[in-house]
């Protein structure tokens, strides 16, 4: 059997005084399409935040790749995973300057060159390569959504967390992105969505009411 990407081993997890998750569990396979499912405030953008090391798990244990996430490997871990919130926050600057800053980091010099894929992942999610010059904070909601699938595509992250990734999207600019996503099939994907579209991309629902 091989190694999952994800894997979540019986993790609680308290926040001011409240258990947020107790003894929760879950994988989710290379390449595999999962959405998580459930009411507004149960707490399914905190997996999120335990998958990047945001939020420690009172007990139990978080895998990525098979590798235990501990303040040792986080760093190296998070060069593996891209998250996308539902608000994605670019900080500020032009936009092209925002796209080149992680290639200035010794870990990304050998991938530089996937920059110049940036036109061709512009197009593909139906923005204009003209946004590049702009300030990121005259970007939308679901312009600053897909800028930020797009660094993580050109740092070549094999796992995309989605916290509502259509949810400041039009329709036609959502199916973009899904169709996007189907197109690549080794990419592992955790999703959180209410989005019917968004769930029909998923190999796998849970329902975490």
């Amino acid at each position: 059997m091989s190694t999952p990407a994800i894997e979540i081993q019986n993790i609680t997890v308290r926040f001011k005084g409240k258990t947020i998750w107790k003894n929760f569990s879950m994988q989710v396979s290379t390449g595999e399409k999962v959405v998580l499912d459930g009411r507004s405030g149960i707490g399914k953008s905190t997996i999120f935040q335990c998958l990047m090391g945001f939020v420690a798990p009172e007990k139990g244990a978080v895998l990525i790749n098979g590798r235990a996430l501990t303040p040792e490997s986080i760093w190296t871990l998070r060069t593996q995973v891209a998250y996308v919130p539902q608000e994605a926050d670019l900080g500020s600057g032009q936009l092209n300057q925002w796209f080149e800053a992680p290639f200035a980091f010794k870990v990304n010099y050998s991938i530089r060159k996937n920059l110049d894929r940036l036109p061709e992942l512009l197009d593909r999610f139906l923005l204009s390569t003209d946004l590049l010059d702009s300030d990121v904070s005259r970007l939308s909601g679901g312009e600053k959504q897909r800028m930020a699938i797009i660094s993580a595509i050109l740092l070549e992250r094999k796992i995309f967390l989605l916290d509502e990734p259509t949810s400041a999207m039009d329709r036609v600019a959502g199916k973009a992105v899904l169709d996007f996503f189907r197109s690549i099939p080794d990419t592992t994907i955790l999703a959180v969505s209410h989005d019917p579209a968004v769930l029909d991309l998923a190999d796998r629902v849970v329902n975490v009411s």
